[in-house]
């Protein structure tokens, strides 16, 4: 059984479009003709530079292997250039394709991946989602809503949900970290304080931001919410700064968690040397996929420090997260996101039911892909998948951040 063909399918979700612009969903069939499906995170470039990079990775270094030789195939990838170095686009393109590969061996020997990777530690996978503006509720105004953020959660612990996650503190820019407005602190407490007051304890707090502060502004954040207990605090400060996370994370009793923008375990290697976060969220369509992230979750163990897989992306991703969540025994928690788009993709087959994730047990990821569908709704745009606020921080009139890919937005 050898690796032949390589097809790439762009899809863009309809409104509301939660996950993000596009979804980048690899098919592989094999020389016996067994097809994989993987997915590829959130490139650096746009989706036709990133199928050339896809089409390369593939070519150069997977074609014509057995999908057996999974850590071969990732170290050919890793070292390729002479680089031998974590490369965020490569890896990206590598762990898709890497994802694929397991839905074959799962497929051609009639067992779920999670078989594959040491067996099922988890009979369901606990799992959150972001608090999403519901029917009634305005767009933009609900990004700074406390009351209708409350309103939210109280939705998704109707539905069975035990964390929720929000993301209240303002841009993220490309200038780098900064100190928060004192407006986005406002907010954020406010945020914290009405949610709190409306599910009490039946869910944990997921404080959300994406790498916006410098080191004394997440600080400053962390404190003002500390006496609302957020399970965590998310990537305080920028994924370049990774010594600085101690920093945070000694200055707080809110734990922190990161990894979404991280690829291999050489990036997170520095957090778990340094106690720089005590959850680690990768992307596995970015992160170096499967086996990767499993070697990354033994070596947590030993560090006393659980897993969340992240998710903004499509259901395939999800599918290999379900999967290494099934398979490792320091699991906290993982992503989904509330969307009918991404049932309809797999038609149903992994759901969540009473706040948890049922491990699917049928061979290889477990998940009937509808290909039709994903090329009936093809992305036609030149956008990133996610994209970053130019301007700075507003100091005077407040900040109203609807996210990297505002709906209905190209540019």
């Amino acid at each position: 059984m050898r690796l032949k063909d390589l097809d790439i399918v762009v899809t863009a979700p309809p409104p509301p479009g939660w996950g993000g612009r596009y979804w980048i969903f690899v098919k592989l069939t094999t020389d016996d003709g067994i097809t994989g499906w993987g997915e590829c995170y959130a490139a650096t470039v746009g989706p036709d530079a990133m199928r050339a990079v896809i089409t390369e990775v593939f070519e150069r270094h997977m074609a014509g292997e057995s999908p057996e030789n999974v850590e071969w195939m990732f170290r050919k990838v890793y070292s390729s250039g002479f680089t031998q170095r974590p490369d965020l686009t490569v890896m990206g393109a590598f762990s898709g394709l890497e994802i694929a590969c397991w839905d074959i061996l799962g497929k051609a020997r009639d067992r779920p991946v999670w078989a594959l990777l040491g067996g099922r530690m988890n009979e369901r996978i606990r799992a959150y989602s972001y608090l999403y503006p519901l029917a009634h509720h305005a767009l933009p105004e609900f990004w700074v809503d406390p009351q209708a953020a409350a309103e939210s959660a109280l939705h998704l612990v109707g539905q069975g949900y035990t964390a929720v996650k929000f993301d209240p503190a303002g841009p993220y820019t490309v200038r780098g970290g900064h100190h928060p407005a004192q407006s986005d602190i406002s907010t954020s407490v406010a945020f914290c304080r009405s949610i709190r007051e409306a599910i009490g304890d039946r869910a944990d707090l997921l404080f959300g931001t994406h790498g916006q502060f410098n080191t004394a502004g997440a600080i400053r954040m962390a404190k003002a919410i500390e006496p609302y207990d957020p399970l965590w605090f998310e990537e305080p400060i920028p994924p370049d700064n990774p010594l600085d996370f101690a920093t945070v994370a000694r200055a707080t009793s809110i734990p922190v968690a990161t990894g979404e923008r991280l690829t291999t375990r050489a990036e997170f290697a520095t957090l778990l040397r340094t106690g720089g976060a005590s959850i680690l969220q990768p992307a596995l369509g970015r992160a170096g996929g499967l086996w990767e992230m499993r070697k990354l979750a033994a070596t947590a163990e030993s560090f006393n420090v659980q897993m969340a897989p992240h998710l903004y992306a499509g259901p395939v991703e999800w599918a290999a997260n379900v999967h290494l969540a099934a398979s490792i025994p320091n699991l906290l928690i993982a992503e989904t996101i509330e969307s009918p788009f991404h049932a309809q993709l797999i038609r149903d087959t992994i759901r969540v039911e009473d706040g948890y994730i049922t491990v699917p047990e049928a061979p290889g990821l477990g998940i009937d892909f509808d290909e039709a569908l994903a090329r009936a709704h093809a992305y036609e745009g030149s956008a990133l998948h996610l994209q970053m606020q130019e301007a700075p921080c507003d100091y005077t009139g407040g900040n109203l951040f609807e996210g990297g890919a505002p709906v209905g937005r190209e540019t």
